[in-house]
């Protein structure tokens, strides 16, 4: 009789679960969420995973409670050593507000449903101070949506001095990143930056970023910490929005090196564009077909504000225009009085363009240099292709590619001096230009496609020449 019931009920559940639709899983859409979290300040995420024991949908949206004796399925490691050690800040000595905090935190609300506090015991606030007028507070949670837990880190702001209550939710971020950033102001009030690293790690926040004539960024510091706390924080003034990064040592070993997540609203008082004028005498000299004064507006917008950089700050040069994939295509340069040369090659139109190249080089024989760089596979994101465009510098007779220890292979040059081959991805590869002579102009590597824009060119080995 056991055998039978069984049996009956194993049909009749099996039977109910394959007319049932398969609710949405939240976890992928969440982790990359909260992995996006260090390149935009306000989180617009949702996310979605297969909870296949998830049975109605209301309980793994919340809409219906889960029963406490249910176990949550985590899908995400534990926390980073960011999240050790005891609260840190101005208020991390201040009980009575730390668990006021506590206490207003039922839940984080994102477009997949409300997360709820799994474990109100695991809550622990990382760090809680004041810092230019705000309130800030950076909180460990464990979180539960459905039969998913995560590890999160919340953030929540308010004015100085704010009671807990008047703490507002700000957003989260991967509890596995190995620190917490953020700056944020603007052009009128300035504003503040903020780094937590782990405990004992020794902090620098930098800024001020200066493109050498040498080809390399150089910032100055702006606070450290080497008490102990493994936090640091700067009042910024009003004006420009600042380019600010972090570098945290662990018992002198470098921890993290990157820029700080954060915004800065307002527009400054220069234009942030270039003119006609500007383009005008830009364009005079470049080779190639020439491009529509919107397309190169765009494509010149786009690096000045990648590069942090103003029209009234820097010489604009036009190189050489073309045909990338069916699309205009342009290669320009910024330079800073007396700094290093900035080379960003795109290619789109005024509505949807992307860039190919983005490299800081010295100033001595910028203009002498042949260029190159790796094409994506267009409509694919960030993949790869073997194929490569060349532009040589004027002057030039010939330009080889040589890849993986192999021979020179020599480009067939346009009129417009570019030309294209192959190099497989992954693949290290120079550049050369030669005069009519059979001479030596310049080499220049090609550089693995790097389609993150966070950090300025030249910060990392792959936007650079000099120290590559």
């Amino acid at each position: 009789m056991t055998d039978h019931v069984t049996t009956a009920l194993h049909d009749a559940l099996a039977g109910e679960a394959a007319r049932m639709t398969t609710p949405e899983d939240p976890w992928p859409r969440f982790a990359a969420r909260e992995s996006a979290h260090r390149r935009v300040r306000r989180r617009r995420t949702a996310t979605a995973v297969a909870a296949v024991l998830a049975i109605l949908i209301g309980v793994q949206t919340n809409v219906v409670p889960l029963p406490g004796w249910v176990p949550a399925v985590a899908v995400a490691a534990a926390p980073s050593r960011l999240t050790a050690g005891p609260t840190r800040g101005s208020l991390a000595g201040d009980a009575a507000w730390l668990e006021g905090l506590r206490r207003q935190i039922p839940y984080i609300t994102e477009p997949e449903g409300l997360w709820e506090v799994a474990d109100r015991g695991a809550i622990r606030i990382v760090f809680a101070g004041d810092i230019a007028g705000h309130r800030l507070a950076f909180v460990l949670l464990r979180v539960r949506l459905g039969l998913v837990s995560a590890w999160t880190i919340a953030r929540y702001g308010g004015p100085a001095g704010a009671a807990p209550d008047r703490m507002m939710f700000d957003g989260t971020m991967d509890a596995r990143e190995p620190v917490a950033t953020l700056f944020d102001g603007t052009v009128t009030g300035g504003g503040f930056a903020l780094v937590v690293g782990p405990p004992g790690a020794a902090v620098t926040i930098n800024g001020g970023a200066v493109y050498t004539a040498e080809g390399t960024v150089v910032r100055r510091t702006l606070a450290t910490s080497t008490d102990g706390s493994g936090v640091a924080s700067v009042v910024l003034p009003p004006g420009r929005q600042p380019e600010v990064a972090t570098r945290v040592t662990v018992d002198g070993a470098l921890y993290y090196s990157g820029p700080l997540t954060g915004g800065w609203s307002g527009r400054p008082g220069e234009s942030e564009d270039p003119t006609p004028e500007m383009l005008d005498a830009a364009a005079r000299g470049a080779r190639g077909p020439g491009l529509d004064p919107r397309v190169f507006l765009t494509f010149t917008a786009t690096a000045l504000h990648s590069s942090r950089l103003y029209p009234q700050d820097v010489t604009l040069r036009l190189l050489w225009t073309g045909t990338v994939n069916g699309q205009p295509a342009g290669l320009l340069t910024l330079q800073p009085p007396g700094g290093g040369v900035v080379v960003w090659a795109f290619h789109g139109n005024d509505r949807v363009h992307s860039f190919d190249l983005r490299l800081l080089v010295p100033a001595d024989g910028a203009f002498e240099r042949p260029y190159a760089w790796r094409l994506r596979a267009e409509g694919h994101g960030d993949t790869v292709t073997d194929r490569v465009v060349v532009v040589a510098p004027p002057g030039a007779a010939s330009v080889t590619v040589t890849s993986g220890g192999g021979a020179p292979v020599q480009v067939p040059l346009d009129a417009s001096g570019s030309g294209e081959t192959t190099v497989p991805p992954g693949t290290p590869a120079v550049v050369t230009a030669y005069t009519a002579g059979g001479e030596v102009m310049a080499t220049t590597p090609l550089h693995v496609l790097e389609g993150d824009a966070s950090q300025l060119p030249g910060d990392t080995p792959g936007t650079r020449v000099t120290g590559s």
